[in-house]
């Protein structure tokens, strides 16, 4: 199973259209967004994503119940609070916004795939103690470019527990 991982567009409505353009190149079946949507406008772009989406509110997310009813409402998909778990392919991923967390939800065993956002810079590393399996930790980078001046996403197969940065 391939999913797309997203985080900090920033309202960037043209980044967004050529992020879902690779999404739906590669044949993903999710994308996980890891916060940062800023504002209710931006499920546009994501009505021609050829799979349902999975986000969570990040720091600079406004108006949060609109934001909410305008992806499901659309069809877009769901966005949750932070943080959020679920199962995807027999795999417990865990999304957040929040960095500072990431240490603790990757060592702790209790999941295989963590992703984040809010840095804006893409990483993917395993981390874990040796007691037990090591866990996937993503972070897409940002798909807005603003701060670092590179707008990035990452594919994730889930079959094969290895994740890659695409830029833009």
């Amino acid at each position: 199973m391939k999913a797309g991982i997203i985080a900090d567009t920033h309202d960037n409505l043209p980044a967004i259209n050529k992020a879902v353009g690779i999404f739906n190149h590669e044949g993903i079946e999710i994308l996980i967004h890891a916060g940062d949507f800023v504002a209710p406008f931006t499920e546009k772009p994501f009505r021609t994503l050829n799979a349902p989406l999975v986000g969570i509110f990040g720091n600079n997310d406004g108006d949060k119940l609109l934001l909410k009813e305008k992806y499901r409402e659309k069809g877009v998909g769901e966005i949750y609070e932070d943080p959020y778990d679920f199962e995807l392919d027999a795999k417990r991923i865990i999304v957040t916004h929040r960095p500072k967390i990431v240490d603790a939800l990757a060592v702790s065993g209790a999941y295989d795939v963590v992703i984040y956002g809010h840095t804006h810079e893409a990483v993917i590393e395993k981390k874990g103690n040796k007691k037990e399996a090591e866990t996937l930790v993503i972070n897409p980078g940002e798909c807005c470019g603003y701060l670092t001046g590179r707008k990035t996403v990452a594919i994730l197969d889930l079959d094969r527990e290895e994740a890659r940065i695409v830029e833009l």
